[in-house]
Formats: structure tokens, C-alpha cells, sequence
């Protein structure tokens, strides 16, 4: 009897690193994870150890396999997916990152972005690429790092230094150095990309003096790139079949392969993303065109919202306030709590992004009375989690003409059922929940499979959970939208100078 065949999904993420292996009726045999650390050298600034994400990697593959007796060679191929934007620059000789990986949500990079502001180079910068200038994306990260890194300049000049966001460099690592790639997604994401052509664009890398000999080549999302080297996986060779932006995973995983239809990650920030189909849509109302997956030759589009900060403010009141021990316990906390008692919570820690797009902004918390209890301010916090989300939506709809008539969702604080119950009455539209909620692997994992037959796409299947209808009315909800939109001004308007 021949041995069961996997597909193996690293899904490296902001906080965290996980190998998860499904089978071919797309149910998971095995999850390992890891936390990973995340640290803040100054106010606004978000870094990570780019070899500890490496070496995590290597232990939740080792760990998956080894609790599950799994066989390395009974793994016919591996997805990942990965955290976008977050930026690594190596030594290609030593294999050695030259700095700390600064992560997207870092806002370290503000003044060079001001400085291509001062330059005149937006527009330029979101026809191309349709993005916009911010520090969220890799390309200001790369140039902090060009002119802040002793001998990093002279480096890339003489072609010693590789670029890469994280898909990149696990991809150089897992490969013995052997494949230097990005995918298309990921490639839409640096500020250096081309989404029309599909090319990395001349005119910004000579604007941004980045020499072209650091990036990666771009791949479809969907190809066998080459394997394994024996010694990174176990003295197996195991094709590495797809990359993908962890957003654009998501997208995937909930088989949003239909122009039109929308999904919502409730992960550390909340990512909201409209396929497009064969369109770029550009936005005027915030939002970014980016691109969903690319197939062969054949390129899918979506509209994103990006919310910077989502189930993170979780992590914050329970580490830094203090305010629960455990994020399972949110959700009596809320329900408890009845109202918030007129308290919002504004979480732009990183700034505001979608659809503001205000990297100066604070995070406000607006309503406080002496009544103010820890119930009323964790309600706040979960229910600012679905306001950023009704945001981006309405933002969306515009941009497309579509309306949106349902709303997929995964993500760590998508099990948290007020906050869905919320967002479905906010919206005043179902909200579907599914059944596996590593759905960002799911879309990495069904990248790679199709890439060498393992599945059809007549294979590819997922099943809700639960779906949340609206219960409460819509003029109720949206005069809760108006005073949170109240809350985002008081927000948006205190740019203390002081520490």
C-alpha cells in the first residue's frame, strides 16, 4: 500500500511561525508552531531577528513531522506563506542578515517617505505600483538600511547584498542559497513593482537609488521552483511549489477566486481584500491595488484595505495593561460589559492606515468617565477591530461598484463570536466563518498542490462553520459608525511633539 502523500504550508506570520500539513482531502495531519519575538528599539520602530525566523522554521518542520511520524519524503510539496513589506537585506557570501528584518508595521522609515513626498514622486509611485508612499512598504526599508548600515551602500553597489521580504530569504535558506525568488504578490508589495507590467520598474529603482543587482527575480505564485537542499529538510528534496503574501494565502484559502468576493483577516492587523479579477482598480478612497495571485502568465488583481493594527491591541491590553490573562476570556469580558458606556477605542499605535493613510496619528482612547470599567474598555477594543473593517468596505464598494453581500473571515480573532456577531450588524450583511481557520496556509498549501497535480482545482474545498446575520438594526448601528467616525477625527487631530 502506497504511503499518504501531504502537502506541507509554512506560514510565517508577525508573531508567529507555523508547518502545517494537509492531506489530499484538505484536512490538516499536523500542526507545529512557534512564538516568534518582536522588538521595539524606539518609538514607532518594529524589528525582528531574520535568523530566528529562520531557525523557527526549521523546528516547526521538524516538530510537525516528527510528532505526526510523517515521513520528510512522503511531503510531495511545500507553500509558504509569509508576512508581506517586512524587509531583510543579507550578506550573500557570509548568508548573514546586515541588520535586524524591520517589519511592516515599523514606522522608522517616515522621514524618507516625507523626504519622496517633498520629491513630487506619489503619483508616479501609485500609478505604477498602486500603492502609495508609506513606511509600510519594503522600498523606504531598504534605503533606512542603504544609509544607516555601516559599508551597506558600498556593499550592494559591488553586488554583495540580496533583498527580500521573508518569503525571499526563507526560500534562499530552505535551498542552500541555491534560488534568490519573490512571487508576484509579495514582488507588489516592495513599492518597486510594476503591477501593469510586471517587471521591477527602472524609474523608481533610479528615483530611490536602489541598485536592481540586490532583488529578487519574480515567479509566479504557482510553480515548482526547485527543492530542498537535503540538509534543510531532513535529507529530502521537496519541490518548494508556491509563494504567496500571507493576505493574498488568505484570499486563496477561502476560495475568493471569483471577482467580487471579500475576506477579512482579524490577524495582527486586519487585512480586507476584494478580488478584482483580470482588473487594477484604483482607488479613490484609500484603498490599495495589489495583486491577488499570478498563475502561469495569467495575473489576478484585488483592492486591499490594510488596518495596521487589529487583534494586536488584544496582545497590548492583555501585556501591557494587564486587563485579562488570557484573550479567550474577551469575549464574556464583552458581553458583560453590555456597552462599551461610550468609550472608543482608536488603536493607531503604528499610525492610522487604511483608508487614512496618517502615519503621524496617535492611538486614542475617547469617552472615559470614572464608570469606565476594564469590561467597557476591552469591548472597545474588540468592537474597534470591526469599525476599521466597516471602513475599508464601505471604501471598497466605492472604488468597485460592487456591493459586497457577504463577508469571509479568518484570522486568530475570528473565534472571538461577539466580534463577528458585531461586524455582521455592523455591515448589516452575513459573515461567514469556516471550519479550519488556518485558512492562510490552506491557500499556500492549495498554490503548491496545484502547481504539481496533487489537487484540481475541482479538488479545492472548505466548509463554514458558522454564518453570523445581522440581528440589530441598521439606523442603531449606524449611529454607533457615526460616533466612531468622531472618535478617528479626535484621533487623527492629536499629533503631540513632545515624548
Amino acid at each position: 500500500m502506497a504511503e499518504k502523500q501531504y502537502i506541507m504550508a509554512i506560514d510565517h506570520g508577525t508573531t508567529s511561525t507555523r508547518a502545517i500539513l494537509f492531506d489530499h482531502d484538505c484536512h490538516i495531519a499536523g500542526v507545529s508552531q512557534r512564538e516568534g519575538s518582536v522588538e521595539y528599539p524606539a518609538p514607532g520602530w518594529v524589528e525582528q531577528d531574520a535568523v530566528s525566523i529562520w531557525l523557527d522554521t526549521m523546528a516547526v518542520t521538524a516538530a510537525v513531522l516528527n510528532n505526526t511520524g510523517i515521513l520528510p519524503d512522503q511531503v510531495q510539496a511545500i507553500g509558504i506563506s509569509n508576512q508581506r513589506e517586512t524587509t531583510v537585506l543579507w550578506d550573500k557570501n557570509t548568508g548573514l542578515p546586515i541588520y535586524k528584518a524591520i517589519v511592516w508595521q515599523s514606522r522608522q522609515t517616515s522621514d524618507i517617505c516625507d523626504r519622496w513626498r517633498e520629491q513630487g514622486l506619489e503619483d508616479m509611485i501609485r500609478e505604477k505600483t498602486g500603492l502609495r508612499i508609506d513606511p509600510y512598504f519594503s522600498a523606504s526599508k531598504i534605503v533606512w538600511m542603504l544609509e544607516n548600515v555601516p559599508q551597506a551602500r558600498e556593499k550592494a553597489e559591488k553586488g554583495e547584498l540580496l533583498f527580500g521580504n521573508m518569503d525571499s530569504w526563507l526560500v534562499w535558506k530552505l535551498t542552500g542559497g541555491e534560488r534568490h525568488i519573490t512571487d508576484a504578490t509579495n514582488a507588489s508589495r516592495t513599492l518597486l513593482y510594476n503591477i501593469e507590467t510586471g517587471e521591477w520598474d527602472d524609474e523608481l529603482l533610479k528615483a530611490f537609488n536602489i541598485p536592481k543587482s540586490i532583488l529578487p527575480e519574480v515567479v509566479p505564485t504557482s510553480q515548482n521552483y526547485g527543492s530542498t537542499a537535503r540538509y534543510a529538510f531532513f535529507g529530502a528534496q521537496v519541490p518548494i511549489c508556491s509563494v504567496v503574501g500571507d493576505q493574498q494565502a488568505a484570499l486563496f484559502g477561502q476560495l475568493c477566486l471569483e471577482k467580487g468576493m471579500a475576506k477579512n483577516t482579524y490577524g495582527t492587523g486586519g487585512f480586507l481584500l476584494m478580488n478584482t479579477g483580470h482588473d487594477i482598480v484604483r482607488s479613490k478612497n484609500g484603498l490599495l491595488s495589489t495583486i491577488a495571485w499570478q498563475i502561469g502568465d495569467e495575473v489576478t488583481y484585488a483592492l486591499e484595505g490594510s488596518i495596521f493594527v487589529s487583534g494586536s491591541v488584544m496582545k497590548w491590553m492583555r501585556d501591557e495593561l494587564h486587563l485579562f490573562q488570557d484573550v479567550g476570556q474577551t469575549e464574556e469580558m464583552a458581553l458583560n460589559a453590555g456597552t462599551t458606556a461610550g468609550v472608543f477605542l482608536v488603536p493607531a499605535f503604528v499610525g492610522l492606515g487604511a483608508p487614512y493613510w496618517d502615519d503621524k496619528a496617535k492611538a486614542t482612547i475617547v469617552g472615559l468617565t470614572l464608570g469606565t470599567n476594564r469590561d467597557h474598555l476591552v469591548r472597545a477594543a474588540i468592537e474597534s477591530m470591526a469599525y476599521q473593517a466597516k471602513e475599508v468596505l464601505d471604501a471598497m464598494e466605492q472604488d468597485s461598484g460592487i456591493n459586497i453581500s457577504k463577508l469571509k473571515v479568518d484570522g486568530g480573532a475570528a473565534a472571538n463570536n461577539f466580534l463577528l456577531q458585531f461586524q455582521s450588524d455592523l455591515c448589516q450583511i452575513p459573515v461567514d466563518r469556516f471550519k479550519v481557520n488556518e485558512l492562510t496556509a490552506l491557500g499556500a498549501a492549495f498554490l503548491a498542490g496545484l502547481a504539481i497535480g496533487f489537487w484540481t482545482w475541482e479538488d479545492l474545498k472548505i466548509e463554514v462553520g458558522r454564518t453570523f446575520e445581522p440581528e440589530r438594526s441598521p439606523e442603531e448601528m449606524a449611529e454607533r459608525y457615526r460616533a466612531w467616525k468622531e472618535a478617528v477625527k479626535a484621533c487623527a487631530e492629536f499629533k503631540p511633539n513632545v515624548l
